[in-house]
């Protein structure tokens, strides 16, 4: 499967709610997935959104294993993640560092919920249901917000905490998701 361009910040796209899917199993869902997987991991990313490659779907993927951009982080299971619904487990929020293929060479300070539920489907229709915390959490908020039109910088809370990567973060310093 190809690997696709990534659409960047001030797409109209980006800013679009994405519409569920539908219909599971499908030879296009197979392909969408395919080349969504293609794409994040030919750029080292964390995660992916099907509007980031130009198609206005509520499916996500994700994965950190042994991924050179994120030396410290945790690990985070493969998951293809369609039609998802996030709950928060409580009202601690925790900052970190972001950055988002959208956003190329950039970083911004993020808060996110420390603690969350998450469910939905998987490819072929089954129920996905999950509560994790961290980083993983972190991840997952992130790649839904691609799926209602929000990118990383509209949650940041002080602009002075975004910038060029080389220049807000210290060498070494952990990011996510991208």
């Amino acid at each position: 499967m190809p690997v696709r361009s990534v659409l960047r910040m001030g797409h109209p796209l980006l800013r679009q709610v994405a519409s569920p899917v539908t219909g599971f199993g499908t030879p296009e869902l197979r392909a969408l997935v395919a080349d969504m997987d293609d794409t994040m991991r030919a750029l080292d990313g964390a995660g992916l959104a099907a509007p980031q490659i130009g198609i206005s779907l509520r499916v996500v993927i994700f994965e950190v294993s042994r991924n050179p951009r994120y030396p410290d982080a945790e690990e985070v299971p493969y998951t293809v993640l369609v039609n998802p619904v996030l709950e928060p487990l409580g009202d601690e929020l925790e900052d970190g560092w972001e950055g988002c293929l959208s956003v190329p060479g950039m970083r911004g300070l993020v808060p996110r919920y420390k603690r969350l539920r998450y469910h939905g489907s998987d490819i072929e229709g089954r129920p996905i249901d999950r509560e994790v915390e961290g980083f993983h959490a972190r991840v997952v908020q992130h790649e839904v917000d691609h799926l209602d039109g929000v990118l990383y910088p509209i949650r940041i809370r002080d602009l002075r905490d975004f910038g060029f990567t080389d220049a807000v973060l210290p060498s070494g310093a952990p990011t996510a998701p991208d």
